[in-house]
């Protein structure tokens, strides 16, 4: 990762430091939703586990989205606690380097996950009688694993592409953590071919995946329109809005701040936009999938009622 050599050894991470006054009120904010991001997703994982009413395909994605999600907001958000109780905001320069790599992996997994439930619900709602024979367990796994897997050789690839140019003698990265256009921003010389990368990686990993999961809406959309009852139409699109509703804040956030040119970047705002698709997505998923779902709030009370009897 050192080929090009710079005098660069670690970065330091300015996160909110421009705002000191407020330091401790991020730090109490952030800290309780990191909290309860970690509390509601493993209930999740917990209790679709353990009730075997929630044993299909529609709760199995929900699970690894709730494991993803754990994983996404814990690359991040720990390290930007610590640095605005700590003094030293420094990180390493491979430590940098880990960061961003697992954090857009685990992001990619993310996009694809949220593209396979959308089809999972396209395909109990627009094919119900072939649902069982379409959504196989193997058909489940096989989509969890590409979800998984297909962003590793690409944000490896722009993570190396990244580390092995020539840093500025500024070690200052503008994030609380080691994103993308905040990195690059320190790099000398001709950054086209990073800009490139990031768009051909947005493209397939991101827009692709956002994609599906519109042509699955429009079907669905359809479909229910086609039910005759009002209640039933209005039951279903609420549920279709909520979970557009994340996929829009997630998607839209990311893309205003890796489609943008470089001349137009405001690193200010890039920072504060990120918040949108690294801490709020994270926290606010077992609220809008799952604790207003009657089957889930069931089996929570059922694993209540065994820890308190």
């Amino acid at each position: 990762m050192r080929r090009n050599q710079s005098m660069v050894n670690n970065f330091l991470l300015l996160g909110f430091s421009n705002l000191l006054d407020l330091e401790g009120l991020f730090f109490t904010v952030f800290l309780t939703i990191y909290l309860l991001t970690l509390t509601g997703n493993s209930l999740i994982i917990i209790v679709t586990l353990t009730d075997q009413t929630l044993h299909n395909p529609m709760y199995f994605f929900l699970r690894n989205l709730s494991f993803l999600e754990i994983c996404y907001t814990s690359i991040t958000v720990p390290k930007m606690l610590g640095n605005l109780l700590s003094e030293d905001k420094t990180i390493s320069f491979l430590g940098c380097a880990f960061q961003m790599s697992i954090f857009l992996i685990i992001g990619a997994a993310e996009c694809y996950i949220l593209a396979a439930m959308a089809y999972d619900r396209y395909v109990a709602i627009c094919q119900p009688l072939h649902y069982t024979l379409i959504m196989s367990s193997r058909v489940c796994y096989e989509l969890v694993a590409a979800s998984w897997l297909a962003g590793v050789p690409v944000q490896l690839a722009q993570t190396s592409l990244v580390f092995t140019s020539y840093f500025c003698d500024s070690n200052e990265i503008n994030h609380f953590f080691c994103d993308i256009p905040a990195v690059v921003n320190l790099i000398c010389g001709d950054v086209s071919i990073n800009e490139l990368v990031a768009r051909v990686e947005v493209v397939l990993l991101a827009v692709i995946p956002f994609a599906l999961v519109l042509m699955s809406y429009v079907c669905i959309a359809s479909t229910i329109l086609k039910i005759p009852s009002v209640e039933g139409r209005c039951k279903a699109f609420s549920t279709c809005s909520s979970h557009l509703m994340v996929v829009v804040v997630f998607y839209g956030s990311g893309m205003t701040v890796y489609l943008k040119p470089k001349s137009s970047h405001s690193l200010d705002t890039d920072k504060f936009l990120s918040l949108f698709y690294t801490v709020l997505p994270p926290f606010i998923n077992p609220l809008i999938y799952s604790l207003r779902n009657k089957e889930v709030k069931e089996a929570l009370g059922k694993v209540f009622l065994i820890l308190h009897p």
